[in-house]
């Protein structure tokens, strides 16, 4: 760190010869977030997050899902569609009636620690 005339703090590099290993290790951590900004992206929508959301307190219906956002059919299946190829929802058929929930508890962590940082003062 370099401390500034007008007193705040400035974050240099220390070394001008970057270490090799130090540095193949960060690229190959890369790997393990790949994809990650693709699935934020679906979650950034806020009709998205709203079904999912809902989602969380019980499975529901797209006619449902509809009515309670006040969108249409081919509106929330688009969303629905999108967040079944992301692995957020999972769907079930019962005769005419597609019903959706989450797909498992990690969307619901999700969910609730956004809340919780959200919340934050």
């Amino acid at each position: 760190m370099e401390h500034q005339p007008n007193g705040t703090v400035r974050d240099i590099c220390t070394t001008s010869e970057p270490d090799e290993v130090r540095l193949a290790a960060h690229r190959q951590r890369l790997v393990e977030v790949a994809g990650l900004s693709e699935l934020f992206r679906v979650l950034a929508d806020e009709t998205r997050t709203k079904i999912l959301y809902l989602l969380s307190t019980e499975e529901l219906c797209v006619h449902h899902l509809a009515q309670i956002l006040d969108l249409t059919l081919p509106t929330i299946s688009h969303h629905l569609r999108l967040m079944k190829l992301m692995r957020l929802v999972k769907s079930r058929r019962e005769g005419k009636h597609v019903y959706y929930s989450l797909s498992d508890d990690h969307v619901l962590q999700l969910i609730q620690t956004a809340q919780e940082h959200y919340q934050e003062e």
